[in-house]
C-alpha cells in the first residue's frame, strides 16, 4: 500500500474503533480480516497511525473542541501528524485524493490545521483528567492510589507496553527457548521478576512462527505470569481457575504441576473456554478439564471445599492494562466500576466454597483501583473470618501484604494479586 492508502485504511478503522463498542484491538482484527489484501507491514502502519489517535484521544479531542472543530477521524489523524512533526502542506499532500488515498483536505479542515501551527500537545490550560488521559471521574481515585506519583505512573501507563512470552516448561527451558526465537529473528531477553518470562523489543510477529506454533512459549504479560506463580500449584494438587477466559493462567498453573494432578478452567463464556482447549492442546496439557458456570449450576456446591488451590482472576475496570487498550480508557464508566465491585464480590462468594481447609484462595485483578483491590479483600476477610492473609512471598523484590505492579515501577501491566487461606 503507498502512504495515501494507508492513512485512508487509518481513517476507516478509527471511524469504525469510534462507533464499535467492542474494543478497538477486536474491532482491528475484524477490519484486517476483511481486508486481506492489506499485508502484515501495511497492517502495522495502519494500527501505528490509529492507536497513536487512541494514546492521545483526550488530547487530540480538547485541541478540536478548544478550537470549535468536529472530531472526525480525518482531523484527529491529521492533527496527531501535525503534533508528530509533520507540516500542514504534507498533510494536505497525504490527503491525494487518488484512488486509494482518503479526499483531498476541505479549505475548512485546512483552515483548522493552520490554526495548529507553534502548537505542542500540552496545553497549561488542559484539565488534569485530559493531561493523563483518563475519564474526569477517575482522577480522584488515582490520585488517592499514586499520590506524587500519579503524573509518572500516568506516564507510564500512556505508553506502549512490553511483548512478554512465557516459556513452555513442559517442552522446554529459558535458555532453549530463547535459541529457537533467535532462530526465527526473534532476540528476547529473560524478564526480571518472572522465571519464565522473556521480553521481545518492539512491536513483533510471534503466533506465526515455530516456536508458538510448537507450543514452546505463550504470549503473557509478566505480571500475568507472576499472578500464576502465586498460585504455587504443585504435582498432584487439585485447583481450579474459576474465571479461566481464555487459559492463559490455566496454562502457566498447568507448566508448574508439570501436568500432574486436576485443574477445572471455568467460566461463563463458552467461546472463551473453547478457545482456552486449542491453546492447552498447543502446550501439550493434558490433566485439565473446562467447566461453563451458568444460572442454576450445581457445580459449586457439589465441589465444596476439594480444591488445594482456587485462582478468582476476576472481572476488573482493567485499568491496569490501558497501555494495551488505550481506547478502554474512554469507554469506562462509574456505573462499569460500581457494577464490577458488586460482580467481583458474587464471584469471591461462591469460589471461596471450593477451597479446602488449608488451602489457598488467590484473588487478583488487573486493576489499579483500591476499590476492586485491597478494598475488596478486606470486606471478603471481614465476611468470612474463616480466612487470613497470607504475606506475599516470592518473588523477593516483591514481597509484601498483596502484589500490586504497575507499568512504572515494574514494566509489567498494572496487577494486584493476595493470597488468602481457608483455615477451616
Amino acid at each position: 500500500m503507498t502512504p495515501a492508502g494507508q492513512l485512508a485504511a487509518a481513517i476507516d478503522l478509527l471511524a469504525e474503533i469510534e462507533v464499535d463498542p467492542r474494543p478497538a484491538d477486536a474491532v482491528a482484527n475484524h477490519f484486517f480480516r476483511t481486508r486481506r489484501f492489506i499485508g502484515g507491514g501495511d497492517r502495522r502502519q495502519v494500527s501505528t497511525l490509529v492507536w497513536g489517535v487512541l494514546r492521545a484521544r483526550r488530547h487530540l479531542g480538547w485541541w478540536l473542541n478548544h478550537f470549535e472543530a468536529p472530531e472526525t477521524p480525518r482531523l484527529l489523524l491529521a492533527v496527531q501528524a501535525l503534533f508528530t512533526g509533520m507540516t500542514p502542506h504534507k498533510i494536505a499532500m497525504a490527503f491525494t485524493s487518488g484512488r486509494y488515498g482518503p479526499p483531498a483536505v476541505t479549505p475548512e479542515e485546512m483552515a483548522v490545521l493552520d490554526k495548529f501551527a507553534g502548537r505542542t500537545l500540552e496545553h497549561p490550560n488542559m484539565p488534569e483528567a485530559v493531561k493523563h488521559e483518563i475519564p474526569d471521574w477517575i482522577l480522584p481515585k488515582l490520585r488517592a492510589q499514586f499520590g506524587p506519583t500519579l503524573e509518572a505512573e500516568m506516564t507510564a501507563l500512556g505508553g506502549p507496553a512490553t511483548l512478554d512470552l512465557r516459556i513452555n516448561a513442559l517442552k522446554t527451558t529459558r535458555e532453549a527457548a530463547m535459541l529457537a526465537l533467535a532462530r526465527e529473528g526473534l532476540p528476547a531477553q529473560p524478564t526480571p521478576f518472572s522465571p519464565w518470562g522473556l521480553r521481545l523489543a518492539g512491536r513483533q510477529s510471534v503466533t506465526q512462527g515455530k516456536s508458538f506454533q510448537d507450543g514452546l512459549v505463550e504470549i503473557q504479560d509478566e505480571g500475568s505470569q507472576l499472578i500464576a506463580l502465586l498460585v504455587d500449584a504443585q504435582p498432584g494438587m487439585r485447583v481450579v481457575d474459576f474465571c479461566a477466559g481464555a487459559g492463559g493462567k490455566t496454562l502457566a498453573i498447568a507448566m508448574t504441576m508439570g501436568n500432574k494432578g486436576h485443574i477445572v478452567a471455568c467460566d461463563v463464556s463458552a467461546p472463551r473456554l473453547d478457545g482456552a482447549i486449542k491453546r492447552l492442546r498447543r502446550a501439550g496439557v493434558h490433566n485439565v478439564e473446562s467447566h461453563l458456570l451458568a444460572a442454576g449450576d450445581k457445580w459449586v456446591k457439589r465441589q465444596e471445599q476439594k480444591f488445594d488451590r482456587v485462582l478468582v482472576d476476576a472481572p476488573c475496570t482493567g485499568t491496569g492494562t490501558w497501555r494495551r487498550n488505550p481506547d478502554a480508557r474512554l469507554r469506562l464508566r462509574e456505573d462499569d466500576l460500581n457494577e464490577l465491585i458488586a460482580k467481583q464480590a458474587a464471584i469471591l462468594d461462591h469460589a471461596q466454597k471450593l477451597t479446602k481447609p488449608g488451602g489457598k484462595l488467590i484473588y487478583a485483578t488487573c486493576s489499579l483501583l483500591n476499590d476492586e483491590n485491597e478494598a475488596q479483600v478486606e470486606a471478603f476477610l471481614a465476611k468470612y473470618p474463616t480466612y487470613r492473609q497470607l504475606p506475599i512471598e516470592a518473588p523477593e523484590e516483591l514481597r509484601g501484604p498483596h502484589l500490586r505492579l504497575s507499568p512504572r515501577r515494574h514494566n509489567t501491566d498494572g496487577f494486584f494479586a493476595a493470597v488468602l487461606e481457608r483455615l477451616a
